[in-house]
Order: structure tokens, then sequence, then C-alpha cells
């Protein structure tokens, strides 16, 4: 080897290699240990990340570009007369000024590389982020002010977004409850936005669902049990205000026990029809429940006749009691289910079905939504014999009623 050169290890712990005069000896790499394997618990930690991220997303991505469409309706009527196609950079100002700039250099960026997919995002708006929409609304107020009602409201809720928006971009985790925080304020921003808008029904629609709605038909929500369904969907919630109710099980507790009689008769009184179809009591088939429940015989049907004789007196206290229908079957139980305002589109229903060792209140419950979806009856000539879920239990209750008879 030459004195001029240096002799540097070749890597594989078997030869040299000649280094010229002056060039920096690279050190052989060495082992530190690291396990770069993932174990089950890590994978389900990212997953649950990944899970909540997402329906973030979802929920920011309609709040900001319904925002930037806002912005856009009332902004540039002002500033395109005057300044063409850089109206955006005129509204933003002097105080603006540096974000929008930076907006519009994206912009060009985008355009020669080829990433602008929808022409309609060719603008600086679309490069905007949501505190930067927010700032625009907030130095022109006074062009807001005509169709948005509450500043106040609009800022603080923007205000709030901005955590979940951050943890978002930066690909952060998120807590369950910054992830409701969000969602809650998403619709609530939309609401604002949408000042003429109707207030949201028993079921407010939820943006991930609208989505991925046809992937699940017309499921909008699954709970562990009916404890947790009633978290979720109070029994207020579910029947007030209804046209009409029909429901079907062994004993109705969901409405029975959770919906107050006075309620359930102003409910009759203003023009909600009814119809209620209870297990006999003292048929067969109550006994068989028994049985796979594990009671003493009569305990069940006991429970089930003081929820009928509960009804009965609601009954006979609304003006209509043809409006207010009892009735009960007994054939075996096979899930229980509460229809309300079936015949309409804001539809919904709770469905359970009967598992052979759970109680009604123990087992999984589905919300299924009718609004919004297709409705295919079997009689269709294109339907191909197919039903919504809804649809599918909407029928079986129609049957059972049809082979029940009514209490007097």
């Amino acid at each position: 080897m030459s004195s001029s050169g240096l002799e540097l290890p070749s890597g594989n712990g078997e030869e040299t290699v000649q280094a010229h005069p002056g060039a920096v000896p690279v050190p052989r790499p060495v082992e530190i240990g690291a396990d770069l394997g993932w174990t089950s618990e890590d994978w389900s930690e990212v997953r649950t990340r990944v899970e909540r991220a997402g329906r973030a997303y979802v929920w920011l991505n309609l709040v900001e570009q319904r925002l930037r469409s806002v912005v856009t309706a009332v902004l540039r009527p002002v500033y395109e007369p005057v300044h063409g196609a850089e109206w955006e950079v005129a509204a933003a100002g002097p105080t603006g000024q540096e974000w929008v700039q930076r907006a519009a250099a994206l912009r060009e960026v985008s355009r020669r590389k080829g990433h602008l997919l929808d022409p309609a995002d060719d603008t600086v708006l679309a490069f905007l982020t949501l505190p930067q929409l927010r700032e625009l609304m907030v130095q022109h107020w006074p062009c807001f002010a005509p169709y948005l009602d509450n500043r106040r409201e609009l800022e603080l809720t923007l205000d709030e977004l901005e955590v979940a928006r951050s943890a978002v971009s930066r690909n952060r985790g998120m807590s369950r409850a910054v992830l409701d925080q969000a969602e809650r304020g998403c619709a609530r921003l939309l609401r604002l936005l949408d000042s003429g808008a109707p207030t949201p029904g028993r079921l407010p629609e939820d943006a991930v669902e609208r989505l991925v709605g046809d992937r699940f038909t017309d499921v909008a929500g699954v709970h562990p049990d009916r404890v947790r369904l009633q978290r979720q969907l109070p029994a207020e919630d579910l029947f007030g205000g209804a046209r009409r109710l029909d429901a079907v099980g062994i004993g109705l507790g969901m409405l029975v026990q959770n919906y107050p009689g006075r309620r359930l008769v102003r409910l009759a009184e203003s023009g909600c029809r009814v119809r209620l179809l209870f297990l006999n009591p003292a048929g067969s088939a109550m006994r068989r429940r028994e049985r796979e429940l594990g009671l003493k015989r009569g305990e069940l049907g006991r429970a089930v006749e003081t929820s009928i004789l509960h009804v009965r007196r609601v009954r006979a206290r609304v003006r209509d009691p043809e409006a207010f229908e009892i009735h009960v079957f007994d054939d075996t139980p096979r899930f229980s289910a509460y229809f309300v305002d079936a015949d309409g589109p804001g539809g919904v229903a709770v469905v359970q079905s009967y598992l052979r060792r759970s109680r009604g209140m123990e087992t999984p419950a589905l919300v299924l939504r009718r609004a919004g979806r297709e409705v295919i009856r079997r009689d269709h000539p294109a339907s191909d014999g197919e039903l919504t879920l809804f649809e599918t239990y909407r029928e079986e209750f129609e049957w059972a009623w049809e082979e029940s008879r009514p209490v007097s």
C-alpha cells in the first residue's frame, strides 16, 4: 500500500480498500439491537389511532370544504370585480399577505407538478387552512353578518376544532374525548353555516356513515347491549315527537321501562299511532322462553303481564283508543324491534335478536335508518327479491301483527 493512501475496512471483515488522501474514513455498521417488529398490542393501538384520525379527517374535510364555499360565495362578488383573478390576495389584506402568498406559491408548485387533479381546486382558497379561512371571515365579518347569526359561537367552535385538526395534520394520536368533541363541533359548525336548514332529527346523520353507508346497507349503529345503546340514543330522543310507533318483543322493556306513561299518553294525544305487540304471557312460547333463561315458571310471564297492564292504563287515558292498539302473539320470539315513523323518510328502527341464554337488554342492538336509503320491495320487478334490513324487519313485524290477537 502506498504511504500516500489510507487503508479502510471494506465492511465485510476480510479485505481492505484504498482510500484517497483526505478522505474521511467511514466506520463499519454497528449492531444496536433494535427490534423493528410490532406486537399485537402495538398493532391494536395504532389501528385505534388510525380509526380515530380517519373519522376526524372526514369531518374536518367536510367542514373545510363547506367553509371554503361560504367564503367564496360571500367575498368573491366583493373583490373579484376590482381585483380579478387575484381577489383572494386582495381579500387577505396586509395582515394576511404572508400566508395567502404562501398559498398562491403552493398552488403554482402543484400546477407544475400536476398535483391539481380537479380544476375546481385551482384556487388560492383551496390551499388555505382552516385557521386561515377563519381569519378571512373574522376580518370581513360585516360581509358575513347578514348570513350568519352568531359570530362568537362560530369562532369558539373553530378554535375547538384546531386541537383535532393539528393532531390529524401531523399524524398524532388523539383521545376518544377529543374525537367526540371534534365530531360535535363539526356538526355544530355545519348547522351554523346552514342556519336556515332544519334541525337534526332523532338520529342525526353521521358524516362517516354517509360516506360508507352503502357498505353497511342501512345500519346506522351497532351497540353491544341496550345499556350502551341508550347512552347514545335515549328513549326520549328515540320516541319523542313520533308520528307512528310500532313495537314487537317479549315485554317491550325499552319502551315500558324507560319512557314514562304520561309521556306516552301525550305522544298518543298528539296524533301518534301506536301498535304494541307483546309475547302472550300465558302461552306456550312464554314457557319455553322461561326455560331457556333458567327462570321459574311464570316469572317472566308475570313481568310481561305488568307491562301490558301499564300500556292498557295508558290506552284508557287516550281519547282515541283505536289509535293505540295492543296485541299479543304466541310464537317463538326471534327479535324485539321498535319502529319510529317507519312509513316516512325519517324512519328509525332499533332491533335486538333474542339469544338462548341472554335477556333482551343484554343482546347486541342494531340501529337502522330509513332516511336516504332506497327502499326495495320484493314485488318490485327489478329488485331481485332483496330488501334493506329496515324493510326486512318491518315486514316481519307486519306478518306477526296479522297473526296476533288484540288485548281488550
